[in-house]
């Protein structure tokens, strides 16, 4: 992404674009016309499966108020059980505490760059699908990346986490 591009973005948005650059990532942000906070919206700006949208969820742990980053596929919704069995009990995080831990606001919550490291766990269904879309650090931001490239940029563990019927 060039300079003059980068420069043309949201500001959060500019922060994402520069830690992907640093990490040698060689796909550009795309900015959405219409809004990305659900995975739904975003899947249709993109003209991609719902499920390809890498969502990112962020909880509480209540034993350290620590953060915890779900990234999900975006047809799942996260079994919270399964999760706590893997990072201990949680709690509802709100968006002063998605901002004040992300530096994000909610809607687009990056995978990466957050500004108090969190516990993090991937959705191994993530991993049927060539490339997925995560948010940028703007509900407008979105980039594409594969699920091993995810992997290594979060260094997130891949787990089961979706609630199942």
């Amino acid at each position: 992404m060039s300079v003059e591009s980068v420069a043309s973005l949201p500001e959060s948005a500019q922060r994402v674009a520069r830690l992907l650059q640093e990490l040698g990532h060689d796909h550009s942000i795309v900015i959405l016309p219409q809004t990305g906070k659900t995975s739904a919206e975003a899947a249709q700006g993109l003209g991609c499966q719902v499920a390809q949208i890498a969502k990112s969820i962020i909880f509480r742990r209540l034993a350290d108020n620590a953060p915890v980053l779900v990234i999900a596929s975006g047809v799942n919704r996260v079994d919270e059980t399964k999760v706590a069995s893997l990072v201990g009990e949680l709690g509802k995080a709100d968006a002063r505490y998605v901002r004040e831990m992300t530096g994000y606001a909610i809607g687009g919550v990056c995978p990466i760059g957050h500004t108090v490291k969190p516990n993090m766990l991937i959705d191994q269904d993530l991993f049927q699908y060539d490339t997925l879309w995560a948010a940028a650090g703007h509900p407008h931001a979105v980039f594409p990346l594969s699920p091993q490239q995810l992997a290594s940029m979060t260094g997130a563990p891949v787990a089961d986490i979706a609630l199942r019927a």
